[in-house]
């Protein structure tokens, strides 16, 4: 939680409401793995629903905590039969998924994937559809991405399910893209040229404060079929939100130039460039600002009554944030969210290799420190740490993914010191985890091919060993040309790492790197 008034699920307003034979009513969650998703399942488990998540991916929903406390569906929200068995039995369903790629063919998916769902929510007789949307003005043009969310938002009110459609702006807590965007921009810029959107009116919300009316959601009188607003108390220019940042960070207020000349795509390369966030993200992000995003009524506060301590205003949701960043205490993260367009298969078991091209590189060094050591260091790896060789090559091979779109080595890690299957560490993505053991990377950057790095940590006599390997299953003429061209760098990179990881392993922890 952001913080201990953030809604825990057992408020008495918030608790689940029995069926009529008595037992918990089954809620739903499409969008479990995401920022939003990750916190509000704990937070229905408290309320007495009995859980059930829709995920491509049933490792990464058993990498939450409460993973092991709720049933796993494992498919895509397009394949009806997948779909037709989640919703069985269901009461309630949450639907917090929407495509963040840039390319073309997102609107159709995010229609297919809400038709899909809505239409076997008809046929299992669910009660209701909760929706997290995108707050919007009426009589304006909207982005394609708040367009798609406004149309999937609408398919479901249409979908003969009573829904409701909560739209929200800019959410405010630890993690979320909206306020690492902020965040970064502020810190990193004493001075920020910034697109004419910086004087849109913006009216932001905290996380906690949207896990509040998601909860108080499924309590809403069946007859409710309709959107509504919801926002905080704050309604502030983007730049004073900025600016609002740099007083609750103990930061000088930033000078800001508006600039006509910043186009949507122009910015969201700026954003790119200067913060974490990648432009797959940063565009709909930037496009979604276009516009004044500001709440048209406060219809919701007759369906779901406020939290009792009011709406959290937006300094202290910042300074709420910024705490739990502090104490290395976020939750969830945009970094949950897999890179679209970046293919997410498996690395296959080494038989499937015969008959395809593939290069490894493999390593292996003896060291002096126990196992439960080098699994320190190797799980620690990556973020503030680095990556224990030649961090000058590893900067610019971060930079040239950023320049190309990519993530780059900016994204960092949420944690400090854990990872857990799904995890995203700067250009690489966590696809396979044995706690103390073995930890396997899947590659995020922008390459012609596909990668994975591989690390070990195996009892040796009083010691331990170091396992490490890097796969590239190159794609065409151009996978092998680049595997050729970083081949010299390999050297120094990967032999590097097994020297320094097996030297920092045997380091006194308290003077480790």
């Amino acid at each position: 939680m952001d913080d201990v008034t953030a809604p825990t699920g057992r408020e008495p307003e918030l608790r689940a409401e029995a069926r009529a034979d008595g037992t918990a009513p089954r809620a739903l969650v499409v969008g479990a793995t995401g920022y939003i998703g990750g916190r509000l399942v704990p937070r229905l488990i408290e309320a007495g629903y009995r859980v059930r998540v829709l995920a491509r991916d049933a490792a990464r929903v058993g990498a939450f905590p409460w993973g092991g406390a709720v049933e796993i569906v494992q498919g895509d929200a397009t394949d009806r039969g997948t779909v037709a068995e989640a919703v069985d039995d269901v009461d309630v369903l949450y639907y917090l998924v929407h495509s963040m790629s840039a390319g073309k063919g997102f609107e159709d998916t995010d229609r297919r994937a809400a038709r899909t769902v809505a239409d076997a929510a008809c046929d299992a007789s669910v009660q209701r559809i909760v929706y997290l949307g995108g707050l919007h003005p009426d009589d304006k043009e909207l982005s394609p991405h708040l367009r798609s969310r406004v149309e999937v938002g609408e398919l479901f009110l249409r979908s003969g399910v009573p829904t409701l459609v909560l739209q929200a702006g800019v959410v405010i807590g630890a993690g979320s893209a909206s306020f690492e965007m902020v965040r970064h921009l502020t810190e990193v810029l004493p001075y920020m040229p910034a697109p004419k959107w910086v004087r849109n009116r913006i009216q932001p919300i905290a996380v906690r404060d949207v896990l509040h009316y998601l909860l108080g959601a499924a309590r809403v009188d069946p007859g409710v079929n309709r959107a509504v607003d919801i926002g905080g108390p704050d309604v502030l220019r983007y730049g004073q939100m900025m600016n609002g940042y740099a007083l609750a960070a103990g930061l000088h207020q930033r000078p800001i130039a508006s600039l006509p000349v910043l186009t949507p795509r122009l910015a969201s390369h700026w954003v790119n460039l200067v913060t974490p966030i990648p432009r797959a993200i940063a565009r709909p992000l930037v496009e979604s600002l276009q516009n004044e995003c500001v709440m048209k009524d406060r219809d919701v506060d007759a369906l779901i009554p406020r939290p009792h301590d009011g709406l959290m205003p937006y300094r202290e949701a910042v300074r709420l944030a910024l705490s739990r960043l502090e104490d290395d205490a976020v939750e969830t993260s945009w970094l949950d969210a897999e890179v679209l367009g970046v293919p997410s298969d498996p690395l296959p078991s080494d038989p499937d290799w015969t008959g395809r091209t593939v290069f490894t590189d493999a390593r292996s060094a003896h060291t002096s420190a126990s196992p439960a050591r080098l699994w320190a260091v190797i799980e620690g790896i990556g973020g503030e740490n680095g990556w224990y060789s030649s961090p000058v090559l590893w900067a610019i091979r971060g930079w040239m993914d950023r320049l190309v779109g990519g993530v780059g080595l900016a994204r960092g890690r949420r944690s400090r010191g854990r990872l857990a299957v799904g995890d995203a560490l700067d250009f690489w993505r966590v696809e396979a985890l044995e706690n103390g053991s073995m930890l396997r990377l899947r590659a995020e950057m922008k390459v012609p091919g596909l990668a994975w790095l591989e690390m070990k940590a195996i009892p040796d006599g009083e010691g331990s060993r170091y396992e490490q390997r890097a796969v590239f299953f190159p794609r065409g003429l151009m996978g092998r040309l680049y595997w050729l061209a970083v081949l010299p760098f390999h050297g120094f990179v990967f032999a590097g790492m097994a020297r320094r990881i097996t030297a920092t392993a045997e380091q006194d922890p308290a003077m480790a790197a």
